[in-house]
């Protein structure tokens, strides 16, 4: 039985590079509300031969930067390392709200914990706060196409099958109303598809 769709491979092939296993298996998750493990996804990019770029040992010779300090708080030790409540250059402040490389719009909710605790898709955000957590197997898609447009009423609850037919035949357009009828057409061709196969039993 096939682990991913094609669109997640694609996601995953884009994304495998600089994350290590359980990032990645984290980011799977949080983007398809899949439940993915890292031995799932180490195995599955072992086969396929993706490789993360990243190496867990360091190279032979290499002197580690704290090398003969003590911490913190050693003098003219560990002059580079953050004092604590120190806030990076980069550091956005809960409520920031930027755009990922798949054109979402992520806000961040927390300062604390892994990324996917940090940084929530708005759309999902908005839906639930007016519906209550996606269910299981399902997800959203915007009516017109547009994942900056995260209005209510752009937002479909479908089922990932339907997802599923809806990429495989293009369902889905720019206008809300034809998008719909997609939805509509994408049950029809899953019916079909069931009876076929209750048929051939």
């Amino acid at each position: 039985m096939r682990l991913f769709t094609e669109e997640q491979e694609s996601f995953i092939r884009s994304h495998a590079t600089g994350l290590l296993n359980q990032e990645l298996a984290d980011l799977i998750n949080q983007k398809f509300d899949l439940n993915v493990t890292r031995q799932q996804v180490k195995s599955w990019k072992r086969h396929r031969k993706i490789s993360s770029g990243l190496s867990n040992h360091f190279p032979k010779g290499h002197v580690p930067l704290n090398k003969g300090t003590r911490g913190l708080y050693n003098v003219g030790g560990n002059k580079t390392s953050f004092k604590p409540g120190h806030k990076p250059a980069n550091y956005k402040p809960v409520g920031y709200e930027r755009v990922d490389r798949d054109g979402y719009i992520l806000i961040k909710v927390s300062d604390d914990g892994p990324w996917q605790k940090r940084w929530k898709h708005k759309h999902k955000m908005v839906w639930e706060e007016e519906n209550g957590p996606i269910p299981s197997g399902h997800c959203l898609i915007f009516l017109d196409g547009n994942k900056i447009n995260v209005k209510l009423d752009n937002l479909q609850l479908i089922t990932r099958q339907q997802l599923a037919r809806l990429n495989q035949n293009k369902l889905i357009a720019n206008d809300p109303e034809i998008t719909k009828t997609g939805i509509v057409m994408a049950a029809i061709y899953s019916k079909i598809g069931e009876l076929k196969r209750e048929s051939k039993q």
